[in-house]
Protein backbone atom coordinates (compact mmCIF):
# COMPACT_ATOMS: atom_id res chain seq x y z
CA UNK A 1 0.00 0.00 0.00
CA UNK A 2 1.04 3.71 -0.70
CA UNK A 3 0.34 6.84 1.17
CA UNK A 4 0.63 10.18 -0.46
CA UNK A 5 0.83 13.28 2.75
CA UNK A 6 -0.05 16.55 3.05
CA UNK A 7 1.17 19.21 5.73
CA UNK A 8 3.50 18.72 8.64
CA UNK A 9 4.23 15.60 9.85
CA UNK A 10 4.49 17.20 13.07
CA UNK A 11 0.75 18.25 13.31
CA UNK A 12 -2.13 15.97 14.05
CA UNK A 13 -2.42 13.53 11.51
CA UNK A 14 -5.89 12.79 9.96
CA UNK A 15 -6.34 9.92 7.47
CA UNK A 16 -8.79 9.60 4.69
CA UNK A 17 -9.82 6.17 2.75
CA UNK A 18 -10.91 6.61 -0.46
CA UNK A 19 -13.76 4.73 -2.20
CA UNK A 20 -13.84 1.46 -4.37
CA UNK A 21 -12.46 2.20 -8.03
CA UNK A 22 -11.13 5.50 -6.73
CA UNK A 23 -7.78 6.75 -5.29
CA UNK A 24 -6.05 9.16 -3.17
CA UNK A 25 -7.36 11.77 -4.96
CA UNK A 26 -11.18 11.42 -3.98
CA UNK A 27 -9.95 13.63 -1.33
CA UNK A 28 -6.91 15.44 -2.42
CA UNK A 29 -9.42 18.73 -2.34
CA UNK A 30 -10.02 17.77 1.45
CA UNK A 31 -6.54 17.27 2.29
CA UNK A 32 -5.30 20.72 0.04
CA UNK A 33 -7.94 22.67 2.77
CA UNK A 34 -6.52 20.44 5.85
CA UNK A 35 -2.83 20.39 5.26
CA UNK A 36 -2.07 24.04 6.95
CA UNK A 37 -3.04 22.79 10.24
CA UNK A 38 -2.97 18.95 9.90
CA UNK A 39 -0.47 15.89 8.54
CA UNK A 40 -3.40 14.75 5.94
CA UNK A 41 -2.31 11.37 4.89
CA UNK A 42 -3.95 9.94 1.83
CA UNK A 43 -3.61 6.17 1.28
CA UNK A 44 -3.97 4.07 -1.74
CA UNK A 45 -5.67 0.77 -1.52
CA UNK A 46 -4.47 -2.27 -3.10
CA UNK A 47 -6.08 -2.62 -5.93
CA UNK A 48 -6.49 0.76 -7.30
CA UNK A 49 -4.77 2.74 -9.52
CA UNK A 50 -1.22 4.22 -8.28
CA UNK A 51 -0.97 1.59 -5.79
CA UNK A 52 1.43 -1.25 -6.28
CA UNK A 53 -0.16 -4.80 -5.07
CA UNK A 54 -3.34 -6.04 -5.98
CA UNK A 55 -6.04 -6.05 -3.73
CA UNK A 56 -6.67 -9.17 -1.60
CA UNK A 57 -9.29 -8.48 1.32
CA UNK A 58 -11.13 -5.80 3.60
CA UNK A 59 -9.44 -7.35 6.57
CA UNK A 60 -5.59 -7.06 4.59
CA UNK A 61 -6.33 -3.73 3.86
CA UNK A 62 -7.37 -2.97 7.57
CA UNK A 63 -3.94 -4.67 9.31
CA UNK A 64 -1.69 -2.72 6.55
CA UNK A 65 -3.35 0.45 7.78
CA UNK A 66 -2.70 -0.13 11.48
CA UNK A 67 0.65 -1.60 11.07
CA UNK A 68 1.52 2.10 8.96
CA UNK A 69 -0.07 4.07 12.41
CA UNK A 70 1.74 1.78 14.77
CA UNK A 71 4.99 2.27 12.73
CA UNK A 72 4.43 5.83 11.28
CA UNK A 73 2.15 7.48 13.34
CA UNK A 74 3.28 6.42 16.82
CA UNK A 75 0.28 4.23 17.07
CA UNK A 76 -2.85 6.52 16.83
CA UNK A 77 -4.02 9.82 14.90
CA UNK A 78 -6.25 12.49 15.87
CA UNK A 79 -9.10 11.40 13.25
CA UNK A 80 -9.64 8.92 10.19
CA UNK A 81 -12.33 8.53 7.03
CA UNK A 82 -13.69 6.12 5.25
CA UNK A 83 -16.26 6.46 1.65
CA UNK A 84 -18.04 3.25 1.08
CA UNK A 85 -15.12 0.59 0.54
CA UNK A 86 -12.70 2.84 2.37
CA UNK A 87 -15.81 3.07 5.26
CA UNK A 88 -15.77 -0.70 5.61
CA UNK A 89 -12.13 -0.50 5.97
CA UNK A 90 -12.49 1.64 8.60
CA UNK A 91 -15.05 -0.25 10.52
CA UNK A 92 -12.45 -3.13 10.63
CA UNK A 93 -10.08 -1.22 11.74
CA UNK A 94 -12.35 0.01 14.66
CA UNK A 95 -13.46 -3.34 15.41
CA UNK A 96 -10.01 -4.00 15.87
CA UNK A 97 -8.15 -1.22 17.25
CA UNK A 98 -10.82 1.27 18.53
CA UNK A 99 -8.80 3.86 19.83
CA UNK A 100 -6.23 3.59 17.07
CA UNK A 101 -8.19 7.04 16.20
CA UNK A 102 -9.66 9.81 18.50
CA UNK A 103 -12.58 10.66 15.68
CA UNK A 104 -14.21 8.38 12.83
CA UNK A 105 -16.34 9.63 9.67
CA UNK A 106 -18.50 6.35 7.91
CA UNK A 107 -19.46 8.27 4.31
CA UNK A 108 -22.12 6.03 2.26
CA UNK A 109 -20.68 2.79 3.74
CA UNK A 110 -22.38 -0.78 3.16
CA UNK A 111 -23.24 -2.43 6.51
CA UNK A 112 -25.70 -4.98 5.42
CA UNK A 113 -24.65 -7.46 3.07
CA UNK A 114 -26.02 -8.20 -0.55
CA UNK A 115 -25.95 -12.06 -1.19
CA UNK A 116 -27.76 -12.35 -4.32
CA UNK A 117 -25.21 -9.41 -5.69
CA UNK A 118 -22.30 -11.34 -4.45
CA UNK A 119 -23.30 -14.40 -6.17
CA UNK A 120 -23.11 -12.42 -9.62
CA UNK A 121 -20.14 -10.84 -9.34
CA UNK A 122 -18.28 -13.04 -11.28
CA UNK A 123 -20.48 -13.21 -14.42
CA UNK A 124 -21.04 -8.85 -14.29
CA UNK A 125 -17.25 -8.27 -14.24
CA UNK A 126 -16.89 -11.05 -16.67
CA UNK A 127 -19.41 -8.68 -19.19
CA UNK A 128 -18.12 -5.35 -17.95
CA UNK A 129 -14.20 -5.70 -17.56
CA UNK A 130 -13.40 -5.81 -21.32
CA UNK A 131 -15.42 -2.52 -21.56
CA UNK A 132 -13.50 -0.40 -18.93
CA UNK A 133 -10.88 0.12 -21.15
CA UNK A 134 -12.84 2.73 -23.14
CA UNK A 135 -13.09 6.04 -22.55
CA UNK A 136 -16.82 6.65 -23.39
CA UNK A 137 -17.37 3.68 -20.93
CA UNK A 138 -15.41 4.86 -18.01
CA UNK A 139 -17.28 8.38 -19.03
CA UNK A 140 -21.17 7.00 -18.46
CA UNK A 141 -19.78 4.82 -15.26
CA UNK A 142 -18.08 8.52 -14.02
CA UNK A 143 -21.40 10.45 -14.53
CA UNK A 144 -23.18 7.77 -12.64
CA UNK A 145 -21.07 7.52 -9.57
CA UNK A 146 -21.39 11.54 -9.89
CA UNK A 147 -17.31 11.74 -10.15
CA UNK A 148 -16.82 15.75 -11.20
CA UNK A 149 -15.63 16.34 -14.09
CA UNK A 150 -12.40 17.79 -13.25
CA UNK A 151 -11.44 14.29 -11.65
CA UNK A 152 -12.16 12.22 -15.09
CA UNK A 153 -8.87 11.33 -15.70
CA UNK A 154 -8.01 10.17 -12.57
CA UNK A 155 -11.04 8.21 -12.75
CA UNK A 156 -10.37 6.76 -16.29
CA UNK A 157 -6.58 6.22 -15.07
CA UNK A 158 -7.32 4.18 -11.72
CA UNK A 159 -10.11 2.41 -14.03
CA UNK A 160 -7.49 0.86 -16.42
CA UNK A 161 -5.03 0.34 -14.22
CA UNK A 162 -7.32 -2.36 -11.92
CA UNK A 163 -7.38 -5.80 -12.54
CA UNK A 164 -10.00 -8.32 -13.28
CA UNK A 165 -8.74 -9.96 -10.00
CA UNK A 166 -8.78 -7.20 -7.88
CA UNK A 167 -12.38 -5.97 -9.05
CA UNK A 168 -13.56 -9.23 -8.46
CA UNK A 169 -12.42 -9.51 -4.96
CA UNK A 170 -13.12 -5.91 -3.61
CA UNK A 171 -16.81 -5.91 -5.20
CA UNK A 172 -17.32 -9.81 -3.22
CA UNK A 173 -15.98 -8.16 -0.39
CA UNK A 174 -17.90 -4.72 -0.16
CA UNK A 175 -20.77 -7.28 -0.91
CA UNK A 176 -20.71 -9.56 1.48
CA UNK A 177 -19.21 -6.98 3.97
CA UNK A 178 -20.60 -7.57 7.58
CA UNK A 179 -19.80 -4.98 10.74
CA UNK A 180 -18.16 -6.92 13.42
CA UNK A 181 -20.11 -6.31 16.67
CA UNK A 182 -16.95 -4.97 18.53
CA UNK A 183 -17.41 -1.88 17.50
CA UNK A 184 -19.39 0.13 20.16
CA UNK A 185 -18.21 2.97 21.74
CA UNK A 186 -16.07 5.67 19.32
CA UNK A 187 -16.40 9.04 18.63
CA UNK A 188 -18.35 8.82 15.22
CA UNK A 189 -19.70 10.46 12.42
CA UNK A 190 -22.07 8.28 10.12
CA UNK A 191 -23.32 9.94 6.94
CA UNK A 192 -25.47 9.14 3.63
CA UNK A 193 -26.86 10.81 0.89
CA UNK A 194 -31.02 11.07 1.02
CA UNK A 195 -31.08 10.20 -3.00
CA UNK A 196 -28.71 6.63 -2.56
CA UNK A 197 -30.07 2.99 -2.58
CA UNK A 198 -32.23 2.32 0.24
CA UNK A 199 -29.65 0.04 1.60
CA UNK A 200 -27.09 2.48 2.23
CA UNK A 201 -29.74 4.52 4.37
CA UNK A 202 -30.48 1.23 6.18
CA UNK A 203 -26.55 0.95 6.60
CA UNK A 204 -26.33 3.75 8.31
CA UNK A 205 -29.35 3.41 10.35
CA UNK A 206 -27.84 0.12 11.60
CA UNK A 207 -24.13 1.79 12.52
CA UNK A 208 -25.64 4.66 13.99
CA UNK A 209 -27.96 1.84 15.97
CA UNK A 210 -24.67 -0.36 16.70
CA UNK A 211 -22.31 2.15 17.69
CA UNK A 212 -21.94 4.02 20.81
CA UNK A 213 -20.90 7.68 20.69
CA UNK A 214 -21.91 8.05 17.30
CA UNK A 215 -24.56 10.61 15.45
CA UNK A 216 -25.63 10.81 11.92
CA UNK A 217 -26.56 12.48 8.92
CA UNK A 218 -28.76 12.33 5.80
CA UNK A 219 -28.09 15.04 3.60
CA UNK A 220 -30.64 15.82 1.46
CA UNK A 221 -30.68 15.71 -1.95
CA UNK A 222 -27.00 13.82 -2.02
CA UNK A 223 -26.06 10.47 -4.05
CA UNK A 224 -23.49 8.43 -2.92
CA UNK A 225 -20.24 9.78 -1.94
CA UNK A 226 -21.38 12.86 -3.26
CA UNK A 227 -20.09 14.86 0.12
CA UNK A 228 -16.60 13.88 -0.25
CA UNK A 229 -16.00 13.95 -4.00
CA UNK A 230 -18.35 17.27 -4.93
CA UNK A 231 -18.29 19.23 -1.69
CA UNK A 232 -14.99 19.61 0.30
CA UNK A 233 -15.41 22.13 1.79
CA UNK A 234 -18.67 20.80 3.99
CA UNK A 235 -16.81 17.34 3.91
CA UNK A 236 -13.98 19.53 5.92
CA UNK A 237 -16.56 21.59 8.08
CA UNK A 238 -18.26 18.12 8.70
CA UNK A 239 -14.52 16.97 10.37
CA UNK A 240 -14.03 20.01 12.04
CA UNK A 241 -17.10 19.60 13.86
CA UNK A 242 -16.67 16.21 15.04
CA UNK A 243 -12.98 17.00 16.40
CA UNK A 244 -14.31 19.90 18.02
CA UNK A 245 -17.78 18.13 19.85
CA UNK A 246 -19.84 20.52 17.63
CA UNK A 247 -22.11 18.00 15.47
Amino acid sequence: MKFIEYGKKDDDTIILLHGAGLSWWNYRREAELLANKFHVILPILDGHGGSDRSFTSIKSAALEIIDFIDTCCGGSVLAIGGLSLGGQILLEIAARRNRLSRFFIFESTLAIPMRVSAALISSSVYISYPLIKHRWFSKLQAKTLGIPADLFEEYYGAAIQMSKESLSRMLRENAIFIPDPAIKDINALVVVGSEERRIMLRSAKKLNEMIKGSSIRILSGYRHGELSLRHPEEYVDFLMKVIHGTP
